[in-house]
């Protein structure tokens, strides 16, 4: 049967690379951003899946969230693999750091997680001989903090916290799991225009390099696939070794 995924944050880094990943495999895939449709990320999907949407969407936002999983589900019949990609970081000393920009933070990373999540679990029909797939994606920062980044590190945590309690409820129709990755060369990181000591900060990791996005992709095409079919509540480090849990 043909896969039937939606990936969040799916123009750029990350989310890209994983919905790439899938269409490769023929899947039929929902590339879901805030942003205008990148055509580069859309037409490269277009050419390996067997049918692709392009959704905008705040995931922040309930009723936007809703609106995906119903165009999803005309078009689809359904969510087999939901893959989260959306999110934001944010660095700020702590004093520093509004009250705004921490709930902006949440909203996106924590809030955008649950409602992500809920609205594809309610589309997946699966059972233990073929179970759905949640594939969140966290961060390494999760598990051992970072001064300057409180927000963000919260809103991660809180994420891993999400997928242990839908590991357990959903088990065994659906598996639940995040990625936590370490440091990855995307937009979002920046890391072109990190300082030198920001980068060699990054880089102080036993594989001393920035992991790839399409390594990424290839972790969530593992997740969902039938290597991954005893893995659940987890939360999978591809990380160059910058944590060790």
């Amino acid at each position: 049967m043909t896969r039937r995924v939606l990936v969040t944050g799916a123009y750029r880094g990350i989310g890209a690379a994983c919905a790439l990943a899938f269409a490769a495999t023929g899947s039929r895939v929902a590339l879901a951003d805030i942003r205008q449709p990148d055509d580069t990320a859309v037409s490269a999907a277009k050419a390996g899946a067997a049918e692709t949407l392009a959704l905008a969407c705040d995931v922040s936002d309930e009723n936007a969230v809703l609106a995906v999983g119903e165009a999803v589900e005309k078009a689809f019949g359904g969510i087999d693999v939901v893959v989260h990609c959306a999110g934001v970081i944010h660095e700020a000393p702590l004093l520093e750091t509004p009250v705004a920009d921490f709930d902006r933070v949440i909203a996106i990373n924590l809030r955008g997680s649950f409602l992500v999540g809920k609205m594809a679990i309610s589309l997946m029909d699966g059972s233990a001989e073929a179970p759905g797939r949640v594939i969140m994606i966290a961060s390494d920062m999760a598990y051992y903090g970072r001064e300057t980044f409180s927000p963000y590190v919260a809103s991660k945590h809180g994420v891993l916290g999400l997928v242990r309690s839908w590991a357990k409820e959903f088990a065994p129709r659906i598996l639940v799991n995040a990625i936590c990755p370490g440091p990855i060369d995307t937009e979002m990181l920046g890391a072109a225009n990190m300082s030198a000591e920001w980068r060699a900060r990054e880089l102080a990791i036993p594989l001393a390099r920035f992991g790839k996005p399409e390594e990424i992709g290839e972790l969530a095409l593992f997740l969902a696939g039938s290597g991954g079919r005893y893995f659940t509540g987890q939360g999978v480090g591809s990380n160059g070794g910058s944590i060790m849990p």
